[in-house]
């Protein structure tokens, strides 16, 4: 019977440890973890208070609109904003740009005029 770490176990595993999983080392494994862990951090997400607001106005967005959204964060981001009012086709969306949130959402004709604790403004 074989033994690992001095306990005797029914089987030998078959797995190399050089080529587990289908790579090669450990590295690529930290490599492709670390592509999919940015790719998920750098998608825009909604606030549960921003999904309410686009619910409860009526605001369904099209993915050319998202594309806008994220154009928009893009430049603020490189502009160091850190909280940022984007216009897009009629509609306002505070985002705040590190955490790539939506906060909150409604249309212009809200006739909401005064925006506080933003930095930036985005037309896109």
């Amino acid at each position: 019977m074989a033994q690992i770490n001095g306990v005797s176990v029914p089987f030998v595993p078959i797995v190399d440890n050089n080529n587990y999983n289908g790579f090669n080392n450990s590295k690529e494994i930290d490599s492709k973890f670390n592509d999919i862990l940015n790719n998920e951090l750098s998608k825009l997400k909604f606030s549960s208070h921003a999904s309410k607001r686009l619910e409860d106005r009526n605001i369904v967005l099209s993915s050319e609109e998202m594309g806008k959204i994220n154009e928009a964060v893009q430049k603020a981001e490189i502009k160091g904003a850190v909280d940022s009012l984007v216009m897009v086709n009629g509609n306002v969306f505070i985002v705040n740009i590190p955490n790539k949130t939506v906060i909150t959402a409604m249309p212009i004709e809200n006739n909401a005029s005064v925006f506080t604790n933003i930095d930036s403004v985005v037309f896109a």
